[in-house]
């Protein structure tokens, strides 16, 4: 694939632009990040491995000797690391937030904010995150990326177990943490104008969040997944492609073929019902107000 031609169509130059990315250390968020230093934008990496994220840095500063990088250390499992890498950001120039970090089959536990921890990780931090920083981006007519997942349709919310700690299936734990985080952000932001939102999926890629398997398993399957499905860097671009165009409400961008292959493409979601989703935003926004 000709990436530069792609990036040539379908972004703009990013000079003068600060753009905050979590979970820059993985594949996807490793990619990501070195397409946006190619495009000059000035980037803030927030991760919870200091060091992998220190040589991360190093690495991109090698590559793109006039991007400006920024380290902020944030554990998305603890609520007080998330609210001191929020009062950090909101004194930076910040013109879009990207949340792209997630986790997946991970040792089950309550978090110190008493949610089950895929939950925290891949909703309750990234959501009052996003809702600190709106004020921040709105002084910038900034802009939200926010990575969703296909497992999000794998099940409904249940009121009565909203962050599924009862369930013990991987996807749809995970799957029931992304549909909160997707129709959460699209309720945040009916009707906003001074801050726009991105909704985006990567389809699958063979990226950390997939090495889950029983070793024995994953030694077997790994090689056909690199095969089968898209490598990180053309992955990546349906997050890019997000930074550069906003989503409308229960809309998405992701892989045009079956959510799972393809350049990103622009579809309407059809997996949540209106009331369903507004109970999301209502349950989303009950968990903020505790959480301030």
């Amino acid at each position: 694939m000709n990436f530069e031609k792609w990036l040539k169509m379908n972004t703009s130059d990013l000079s003068g632009k600060t753009i905050a990315v979590t979970g820059t250390t993985g594949g996807l968020g490793t990619e990501l990040c070195k397409f946006l230093c190619e495009l000059n934008a000035d980037l803030v990496l927030l991760d919870r491995n200091s060091q992998k994220s220190a040589n991360f840095q190093k690495e991109l500063q090698i590559l793109y000797p006039d991007c400006k990088i920024t380290r902020i250390k944030v554990d998305l499992e603890d609520i007080n690391s998330v609210k001191i890498a929020v009062r950090t950001l909101k004194n930076l120039p910040l013109d879009m937030f990207i949340h792209n970090a997630g986790a997946y089959s991970i040792p089950r536990h309550k978090s110190s904010a008493g949610f089950d921890n895929v939950f925290q990780i891949n909703f309750v931090s990234p959501y009052y995150m996003i809702r600190e920083l709106m004020p921040h981006l709105k002084e910038r007519c900034g802009h939200v990326v926010a990575v969703g997942s296909i497992a999000h349709n794998y099940s409904k919310t249940d009121p009565d177990d909203t962050d599924f700690s009862t369930r013990t299936a991987s996807s749809k734990v995970y799957g029931n943490a992304k549909r909160y985080l997707m129709f959460s952000l699209y309720e945040l932001f009916k009707g906003e104008t001074d801050v726009t939102l991105s909704v985006v999926h990567p389809g699958i890629t063979f990226t950390n969040i997939t090495a889950h398997y029983p070793k024995v398993i994953f030694a077997v399957i790994k090689h056909p997944m690199k095969v089968i499905f898209m490598k990180p860097k053309k992955a990546a671009l349906c997050i890019l492609k997000g930074a550069f165009r906003s989503t409308a409400y229960h809309q998405w961008i992701g892989p045009r073929i079956f959510n799972v292959w393809g350049l990103p493409k622009l579809k309407r979601l059809k997996t949540c019902s209106r009331p369903e989703s507004s109970s999301i935003g209502q349950a989303a926004q009950k968990i903020y107000e505790d959480l301030k």
